[in-house]
């Protein structure tokens, strides 16, 4: 490995021409990437009308990251819409906005090799807690037609792949946090493998809903910092109490070089490594010293054939809790030492965007592709705002507050689901 790279012999560089987003900083890529570069939360009070059967005086947690301005009109047919789950309009929205991006006109392509991977962490859960209530308040013969094919966690993927009648490979990751970085890593070997010439990836998810908040709240994984909202989510800070639930989609167009050449499209950036692992270790707790996260980093470097020293960002999982964040930089520390540590010199920049959104669940490593994209482009660096005090022993840079100005030309994307599950994604600024 060296701090350079070259490709692969015989295998296809795989590019990112398009990119979509929906995140409660704004409903499209740029909206959002100026709010995360601003410096902006969108953690607010929570309001949506489910919640009223429960008053939230009686709750511990009263915040939350939901998109509040969503309208699924905006992309989607109005009919279609009242047929799909949140998850699924936040994904389709996104999808459509990352391909009119790319300027892909998939009635020129070969369909049979464009594909989707699309993932989730719970799917259609909004759809189970209403699908369970007409079942206890009027029957089940009132139980929609449509609540199967609403609450699949592939339905994202699927109704993405028949919306641009894409017949190749087609897929959805369902492992926690981690969905969206195995969805977009998949999607990336395929391409690879010489599979696939387009795949449409990245993840979803809509489940700021009673249950989800209730179930996250009761295993005191959440903030409770509900007088100050914006304040809440304070990644590898001292204060730090738990993460914030939120939702949004990510979705990226990846084309291998030789296709997004002879299309002659801008390309965004190039995807260079993946790298994933398990902790083996506890359901829901992550290793405390860091060594699976470690372990799909490393993996990432060895995919990219990179030193540890050539990556100029990594966007962190950094949800803000306590076991969390404490073996992430764990897992930093071991992977890219000297170059990561301050006290020594260090220049390796970490910031979790998460601070601004909070914690999309399975459709993080989409959203935050975001910041990847925007360091790679505009050699900008979003900050980690709330970061007033880090934890002790917390020796990294983590551009509290205020982004930063420097040339990127390798980011590294961190997604940790529940289950042990890690990913590491690699983003390079493309150079032809």
């Amino acid at each position: 490995m060296s701090g350079s790279r070259s490709s692969q012999s015989g295998v296809p560089r795989v590019v990112i021409t398009g990119y979509g987003t929906v995140t409660n900083l704004g409903l499209d890529a740029p909206s959002s990437w100026a709010a995360m570069r601003a410096g902006k939360s969108g953690i607010t009070t929570i309001t949506d009308p489910s919640f009223a059967k429960w008053p939230l005086e009686k709750w511990s947690v009263h915040i939350s990251g939901a998109i509040t301005e969503f309208n699924p009109a905006h992309r989607i047919d109005a009919r279609e819409a009242k047929r799909l789950d949140r998850f699924a309009q936040l994904g389709i929205t996104a999808a459509v906005e990352a391909v009119e991006n790319s300027g892909i006109d998939f009635s020129k392509c070969d369909v049979a090799r464009c594909g989707v991977v699309v993932g989730s962490g719970v799917g259609g859960l909004r759809t189970i807690e209403q699908s369970l209530d007409v079942l206890k308040s009027k029957g089940p013969d009132r139980i929609s037609p449509f609540t199967v094919p609403r609450l699949m966690a592939n339905a994202a993927s699927g109704d993405i792949s028949i919306r641009f009648g894409l017949q190749g490979p087609s897929s959805a990751h369902t492992t926690a946090c981690a969905s969206s970085g195995h969805s977009i890593g998949d999607a990336f070997k395929i391409m690879q493998r010489g599979e696939a010439d387009v795949m449409v990836a990245g993840g979803a998810e809509g489940a700021v809903s009673p249950l989800t908040l209730g179930a996250f709240m009761t295993m005191r994984a959440l903030s409770t910092r509900n007088d100050e909202p914006t304040l809440a989510s304070r990644p590898f800070d001292r204060e730090r109490d738990g993460f914030v639930l939120s939702e949004g989609a990510g979705i990226l167009v990846l084309e291998t070089e030789e296709h997004a050449k002879a299309r002659g499209v801008e390309i965004l950036a190039e995807l260079v490594g993946y790298g994933a692992s398990s902790d083996a270790a506890h359901i829901t707790a992550p290793d405390s010293e860091g060594r699976g996260a470690a372990r799909a980093m490393i993996g990432a470097l060895k995919d990219a054939q990179l030193d540890a020293s050539a990556i100029d960002y990594v966007n962190a999982h950094g949800t803000s809790t306590p076991l969390g964040d404490a073996a992430e930089v764990a897992a930093v520390t071991r992977v890219f030492g000297e170059h990561a540590q301050k006290s020594k010199g260090g220049t390796l920049m970490m910031s979790s965007t998460k601070s601004m959104v909070g914690h999309c669940l399975g459709a993080s490593g989409g959203v935050e592709m975001c910041a990847c994209l925007g360091a790679l482009r505009e050699g900008v660096v979003c900050p980690t705002i709330n970061c007033d005090n880090p934890d002790d022993g917390f020796d990294l840079d983590f551009v509290p507050h205020e982004a930063r100005e420097r040339p990127i030309r390798y980011a590294m994307n961190n997604t940790f689901g529940f289950g042990g599950h890690n990913v590491t994604l690699l983003v390079a600024r493309y150079e032809g």
